[in-house]
C-alpha cells in the first residue's frame, strides 16, 4: 500500500471525472493493498474486462493508478498489474456541480453488496451542533481520517473499508 504524501488540493477537471465513477473507486481501493491486472479487477468486480480496461486507463492517465512492471500470465501472455497511488485521498473536489448520484455511495453499496450485510459494522448518530461546533466536529474528523490515511500498512493487517456520509436533516 502506497504511503500517502502531500497536501489536498483541489482537483482538475479531469481527476474530478475520473473519481465520479463508482466502478473506478472500487478499481482503486481494490489496487490499493495489492498490484492487480485488468483481467483480475474485472474478476472481482463481475464485470467485461474490455470496460473495466477503459475505467484503468483513465485512472492512469489521471494519476490515480500506475503500472507496475509486466509480469507472464498463466498462459505466457504479458499482463500488468496496476496500484493505487492513493492520490484520491489527496483530492479535493467537494466543490464539483451536483451529480444525479454520488459515485463514493454508490462504491460503498457495491462493496457492502459484494461482502454481506451481515460483515458489514455500521451506526448513526444525530447531532445538533453549532456552526463552530460542526466546524471542529468536521475538522477533527477529517485529521483522524487523514492520520489513519497516511499511516504505513500493517504487514499482518486486515483489510477494512470505511465509509463516512453526512447530512443536514431536514
Amino acid at each position: 500500500m502506497p504511503l500517502i504524501r502531500g497536501e489536498k488540493r483541489k482537483a482538475t477537471d479531469a481527476e474530478a471525472r475520473a473519481v465520479a465513477s463508482a466502478v473506478r473507486l472500487r478499481i482503486l481501493r481494490l489496487c490499493l493493498s495489492e498490484a492487480l491486472t485488468n483481467k483480475e479487477i474485472a474478476a472481482r468486480l463481475g464485470r467485461n474486462p474490455a470496460t473495466v480496461l477503459h475505467h484503468v486507463r483513465t485512472l492512469v492517465t489521471t494519476g490515480f493508478l500506475e503500472a507496475q512492471p509486466a509480469r507472464r500470465g498463466t498462459r505466457g501472455s504479458r499482463e500488468v498489474p496496476y496500484r493505487a497511488t492513493g492520490k484520491s485521498w489527496l483530492m479535493d473536489v467537494d466543490d464539483r456541480p451536483p451529480l444525479q448520484h454520488d459515485p463514493v455511495l454508490g462504491a460503498f453499496l457495491e462493496e457492502v453488496a459484494a461482502v454481506g450485510e451481515q460483515r458489514l459494522q455500521s451506526s448513526r448518530l444525530a447531532l445538533r451542533l453549532s456552526p463552530a461546533d460542526l466546524e471542529e466536529f468536521r475538522s477533527r474528523l477529517h485529521g483522524l481520517l487523514d492520520e489513519y490515511a497516511r499511516r504505513a500498512p500493517a504487514a499482518d493487517g486486515e483489510r477494512w473499508s470505511l465509509y463516512l456520509g453526512m447530512h443536514p436533516e431536514d
